[in-house]
């Protein structure tokens, strides 16, 4: 047995996905074949449980039954809170499990319930892998940003929206491999994530940085990242179309479909943001040179959007000596004014 891959236990709040699905995607019923198959591709799932009053759910019982899932009855009593009743349940067993079954790697929590972010942490705590799982509209902005990698139900593959909720969470139809344009105002935002994670991992690193490192980096900034919502079928291509833009380049990496993921020597939209603080500090340095202090606020008032973080830059100081490297400008510290000063070449 391949002891490399992940061993996965999965735990899901049936009621709340159901009933999440029936109200925030206009009555579709809920699928648990997109979540098993997802989960396929993330290693080999060895526990399957889901919690319920399964008297209210009978058609429901048989899907997830034929892929194996565990029933866990939670019935309802005079007086008593179904819910509440479920959520300690599945606490308890998640905890559980993870102190007497040591080898599994990852728990899948299926829920939007931020009652459940305890559970989370706590998993965490023991060295535990988590994914969340829940409906986009239902979900708690508290849990998402728990889990290692959070995956919103209505973006997995294979789940089908009734057609007037499609447009906003479906994925985008394949487009042929030669097109140039995929959603350029969505990767707009995309691109600066990318660039400024590289950045701070070459900087803490100091060598290569391996597309699947850079992945795990990004899903710590933000476990809702998914490629898939951006139109990629996988973190790879979505590399490739950025080393296209010369945002960044790929170099052959030690393993097979992990390449290294560098910057460019040249190019790219850094260049754009170095000639635009050329422009301004040529345009302020016609008699003296230019303090760096203040600078920035200079270079907004020619664009207000300017940011060095757009470029992979964690700071301006970072920023302004790439710029120098790179010949856009000149830059010496000055002790006579406690500051750098800057002119254009």
């Amino acid at each position: 047995m391949d002891t490399s891959e992940e061993r996965i236990a999965l735990f899901l709040d049936f009621e709340n996905l159901a009933i999440g699905a029936r109200e925030d995607l206009g009555g579709a019923a809920f699928d648990f074949k997109p979540i098993n198959d997802a989960l396929a591709e993330r290693g080999r799932v060895v526990s399957r449980r889901a919690y319920a009053d399964w008297t209210m759910w009978e058609d429901a019982r048989r899907g997830l039954v034929r892929h194996q899932v565990e029933l866990i009855e939670i019935p309802q009593h005079m007086g008593g809170s179904r819910k509440n009743a479920a959520d300690i349940k599945m606490a308890v067993d998640a905890v559980e499990l993870a102190f007497e079954r040591g080898y599994i790697t990852t728990f899948v929590v299926c829920t939007g319930d931020s009652d459940f972010t305890p559970l989370v942490h706590k998993l965490r705590e023991l060295n535990k892998r988590v994914i969340g799982i829940g409906l986009r509209a239902s979900t708690s902005k508290l849990l998402p940003p728990a889990c290692d990698e959070f995956l919103f139900y209505e973006g997995l593959e294979g789940v089908e929206l009734p057609a007037k909720r499609r447009g906003k969470t479906e994925r985008r139809p394949e487009r042929p491999a030669d097109e140039p344009d995929r959603a350029p105002a969505v990767l707009t935002d995309l691109e600066p994530l990318i660039a400024q994670t590289l950045s701070g991992l070459q900087g803490s690193s100091g060598g290569a940085v391996l597309a699947s490192t850079l992945k795990r980096a990004v899903l710590r900034k933000d476990p809702t990242f998914n490629e898939a919502d951006y139109g990629f079928r996988a973190f790879g291509e979505l590399l490739r179309h950025l080393a296209d833009q010369n945002v960044v380049e790929l170099d052959e990496g030690p393993a097979r479909g992990d390449p290294e993921v560098s910057f460019p020597e040249s190019g790219g939209q850094e260049e754009a943001g170095f000639e635009l603080l050329r422009r301004v500090v040529a345009e302020e340095s016609k008699h003296d040179p230019v303090p760096l202090s203040g600078l920035k606020d200079r270079i907004r008032r020619v664009d207000p959007a300017f940011s060095e973080k757009h470029y992979g830059y964690r700071g301006f100081l970072q920023f302004a000596k790439a710029a120098a490297a790179r010949g856009a400008v000149t830059m010496e510290w000055s002790d006579q004014a406690e500051d750098y000063l800057l002119t254009a070449p």
